[in-house]
C-alpha cells in the first residue's frame, strides 16, 4: 500500500542510515501500512528539533507524504511514555528490528505484528523474561507472514503428538516420530501454547526456532544475532 498523504500513524523506527549531508533515510514499522522507507530531510542539522526522536524502539507518531516507494516525512511526535531498554534487551531490540526487516515486505500491512512487536518492547523495556518474550515474538511474526509452525500432529501418521514420545522436526513440515528425536511432545505442545515457564522447554524452543528463522532466511546471516552471541547466548 502506497498511500499519498498519512497523518499521525503509530509507528516505531527500524533502522536509519545517513542521506546525503544532512538527511536520513528510515525504515518504519507502521501499524496499518506495514513497512514504510520514509526520507527524513535536514534532520542531522544542528537546529532539528526531531533528530532524537527518530531513534528505533521509541513510540512515535507519523506523518508522511509521496507517490513514490520512498515518502517525505512531514510530522513527527511521541506516541507515549517510554523506558529506553537496558542492557542486553537493546541487543535483542535490534534483533526483533532485524526479524522484522527481513520477513515483512515494504508496504504489506500486518496490523498484527504491530501489535506482537509492541508486546515485546514493553517486555524488553523491563528487562525481565527477555528470552521469553523473543521465542513469543519470533512464533508470531513466522505466524503472521504464513509459514506457521505445524506442532501438533506427526507429520508422516496424521496422528497426535504424544507427550512422552520423542519427534525430529522439519521445517516445512512438522514433528516426525522417531526413537532418538531431538523434542519430547509435551515441549512441542508447550511451545505451540507459548508456555515457556520450564527451562527445558525454553532452552528447546531457542533452538527450534534459530533453525526455523535460518531455514526461511535461507541462510542469511543476521547482524544482530553475531553481537548477541559474543556478549551471551540469548538467542
Amino acid at each position: 500500500m502506497t498511500a499519498n498523504v498519512v497523518h499521525l500513524q503509530p509507528a516505531f523506527i527500524l533502522s536509519q542510515r545517513q542521506y546525503r549531508e544532512t538527511s536520513l533515510i528510515l525504515d518504519v514499522l507502521t501499524q496499518d501500512y506495514g513497512r514504510v522507507s520514509l526520507l527524513a530531510k535536514g534532520v542531522r542539522k544542528n537546529k532539528s528539533k526531531s533528530a532524537g526522536l527518530l531513534q528505533p524502539f521509541i513510540p512515535l507518531t507519523l506523518s508522511y507524504l509521496g507517490k513514490t516507494e520512498l515518502k517525505n516525512l512531514t510530522d513527527v511526535e511521541l506516541r507515549q511514555a517510554f523506558n529506553p531498554l537496558p542492557g542486553m534487551a537493546l541487543y535483542c531490540g535490534f534483533y526483533i528490528n532485524e526479524l522484522v526487516e527481513c520477513f515483512l515486505h515494504q508496504y504489506d500491512p500486518h496490523p498484527e505484528v504491530f501489535s506482537h512487536y509492541s508486546d515485546c518492547l514493553s517486555v524488553l523495556m523491563t528487562g525481565l523474561n527477555i528470552e521469553q518474550a523473543l521465542r513469543c515474538f519470533e512464533l508470531d511474526l513466522i505466524d503472521a507472514v504464513g509459514f506457521g509452525l505445524q506442532l501438533e500432529y506427526d507429520f508422516h501418521t496424521e496422528l497426535e503428538i504424544q507427550p512422552l514420545a520423542r519427534y525430529h522436526f522439519k521445517v516445512e513440515q512438522g514433528p516426525i516420530a522417531a526413537l532418538d528425536g531431538r523434542f519430547v511432545g509435551k515441549t512441542l505442545l508447550a511451545i505451540k501454547l507459548r508456555d515457556f515457564t520450564n527451562p527445558q522447554v525454553l532452552g528447546d524452543a531457542k533452538i527450534l526456532m534459530r533453525t526455523v528463522v535460518d531455514v526461511y532466511l535461507q541462510g542469511k546471516p543476521l547482524k544482530s544475532r553475531a553481537v548477541i552471541n559474543n556478549m551471551i547466548k540469548y538467542l
